[in-house]
Order: C-alpha cells, then sequence, then structure tokens
C-alpha cells in the first residue's frame, strides 16, 4: 500500500453513549516541556522497535511525531478523527512522505492486513470501551505485524475527563492477549527531578481542584466538564505550569527510560503486542 494513496475514512464525531474518542493534545509552545517530552520519549521507543514495512499512528494529531517514523524502506500514515489535525498534518509533512487520512479510531477504513507495525499513543485511554480500539488494530495488522501502545499507568495518572478507562498492567496485558498471541508490557518511567516536576505540577493542580468543594464537576453533565475542561486547560498551563514550556526546564526524551519494574508510580505503561489471532 502507498501512503501516498490512503483510503478516505469515517469521521469521527460524538455520540451520545460517549464512546467516541475526545481527547487534549500535545501542543509545542504551550503543553509543559515535561508532557510533550514524554510523548516524544514513547515515539522514540517505539522507532527503536519498527523495522521496515508499512506504519500506521493511529490518533496522530497535527502529526509532528508520527513524522518522526519516516525513513528509508518505510511507508507511514497518520489518522485522526480531527480533520483540523488531519490537515495541518498533511499541509506540514505531506511533503516529506507522511499519508494522513481523517478516521475514527474505532472503524478504521482499511483492509485486513494493511500493515506492518502501529502504534496507539496516549489513545486507548480516551475509550469506555477500548477493547474495540485493539480489535481494529488487529484486524489492520499483517499476521506478523506489531502494535505498539502507550498509555497512562491507572495508579499514576491524575484527573483528566478525557481519560475514560485507565489501565493497571495486568488488565492492559489481559485485554491485549485475547487480540494477540505474543504481549508485553514495560513501563516507561522518568528520573526523579522529571518525577519531582510531575509531582509539583499535581500538587498545584490538586489545590485549584480543592475550590471546587461541592465536587460540581462529577455532579455536572458531562459534556460540560468536558467542554469547560478544554477551555481552561490552556489557561491552567499558563497559571499552574508557567514557565515550563517552551524548551526553558532544559527536560527532555533523555530524561525517560523504558523499565520491566512496574509499580504505582511508573508513570506510563509501554505494551507491544505481535501476531494477531484471526477470528475463526
Amino acid at each position: 500500500m502507498s501512503a501516498a494513496h490512503v483510503p478516505a475514512g469515517s469521521a469521527a464525531t460524538a455520540d451520545r453513549k460517549g464512546r467516541q474518542l475526545t481527547g487534549e493534545r500535545p501542543q509545542q509552545g504551550v503543553t509543559p516541556d515535561s508532557l510533550l517530552a514524554l510523548h516524544a520519549a514513547g515515539y522514540r521507543t517505539v522507532i527503536e522497535r519498527l523495522g521496515q514495512g508499512t506504519v500506521l499512528d493511529v490518533g496522530c494529531g497535527q502529526g509532528f511525531e508520527s513524522a518522526r517514523f519516516l525513513a528509508p524502506g518505510r511507508q507511514v500514515v497518520g489518522v485522526d478523527y480531527s480533520a483540523e489535525a488531519v490537515e495541518l498534518a498533511r499541509r506540514t509533512y505531506g511533503s516529506d512522505g507522511l499519508g494522513t487520512a481523517q478516521m475514527n479510531a474505532l472503524a478504521l477504513g482499511f483492509g485486513e492486513g494493511s500493515f506492518d507495525w502501529a502504534c496507539s499513543s496516549h489513545l486507548i485511554e480516551h475509550f469506555d470501551q477500548p477493547e474495540g480500539h485493539v480489535s481494529e488494530l488487529a484486524r489492520v495488522l499483517k499476521d506478523d505485524g506489531s502494535v505498539f501502545f502507550l498509555t497512562p499507568n491507572a495508579p499514576a495518572d491524575f484527573e483528566n475527563p478525557f481519560h475514560i478507562h485507565l489501565f493497571e498492567p495486568t488488565e492492559l496485558r489481559d485485554m491485549l492477549s485475547r487480540h494477540f498471541h505474543d504481549v508485553t508490557v514495560q513501563g516507561l518511567d522518568a528520573v526523579p527531578h522529571v518525577k519531582a516536576d510531575f509531582t509539583a505540577r499535581r500538587v498545584k493542580a490538586e489545590k485549584v481542584l480543592r475550590l471546587d468543594f461541592l465536587d460540581l464537576r462529577h455532579k455536572m453533565p458531562r459534556s460540560w466538564y468536558i467542554g469547560f475542561y478544554t477551555r481552561a486547560l490552556p489557561v491552567a498551563y499558563k497559571l499552574i505550569a508557567r514557565g515550563d514550556s517552551g524548551g526553558v526546564t532544559g527536560i527532555t526524551a533523555d530524561d525517560f527510560f523504558v523499565t520491566d519494574d512496574l509499580d504505582r508510580t511508573t508513570m506510563v505503561l509501554f505494551a507491544t503486542a505481535s501476531r494477531p489471532r484471526r477470528p475463526a
């Protein structure tokens, strides 16, 4: 399949059952350095394990991470539910060879066995029925293909209305094993001073949340909470994470590492799932 010929996909639209992907996006110059570095470290971890062939990045956003997969012998396609994000990715990286398409991650517009590799970075936690996402990735992978999942470790995550289903290692391994023959779950963690940076920001955020002493955010309709959160997050970054973005902190992807020693403080789960199980 040529990355220049991407089949048209279904645009994602929110449904009343809340099963559709919604979410915040890392943005350079706005998102704190530590969060951008965490995402960059995840993609670097995937790149280190990629071979040649066709690569699918689901939830590609603005495409600046997907473009890192481009290399001789690889054809890379990034898909996202946001038409705006996909168009920006196309304009910015299309000339470099990145294929893009607007698609629903629960109903990918690709045929069975289309890709050698796939990446789902900080996406699976945005579904209340995440197994549908896993099933779709298994479907579009070749028989010997592999997919990489990055998702917050449930005990270490902070309140976020977009994070609908958080995983602990055992649950993630069990779910992936229902769709793949070979599954490993590791962690992506940070050096002490970077973990301290995340902790300090969490403490600040908890002080802000305590202002909602009536817990109104959990009593109002979820769509209202999401709308408020979406508008408030950029402001919160400016206030709570003032001075933490734009590269001024010196925090980079090199401050993160893959580990087999998982505990409740491990920041992110990194799973590799290979050889999809096919329906009988």
